[in-house]
């Protein structure tokens, strides 16, 4: 059985915010439910108070809570 791959229907945008206001990205893909991990450079984000990922069906979002220059 081949596995179809997973792929970008609607790849992210660069988004701006504020300092201090949260600020949301998120994609689109090809499967629902799919794995999606969300990194910065090579490190991969938690959960966290910063940090909310969701994912309902194809869309996948990562929002950032109090975004400072250091999210870009």
């Amino acid at each position: 059985v081949l596995a179809v791959p997973v792929l970008f229907k609607q790849a992210l945008e660069n988004t701006t915010t504020e300092e201090g206001k949260s600020v949301s990205l998120r994609c689109e893909l090809t499967k629902a439910d799919a794995t999606v991990v969300w990194k910065k450079g090579e490190a991969t984000l938690q959960a966290s108070a910063k940090y909310e990922m969701k994912q309902k069906g194809t869309v996948a979002e990562l929002v950032i809570h109090n975004a400072e220059p250091e999210d870009a």
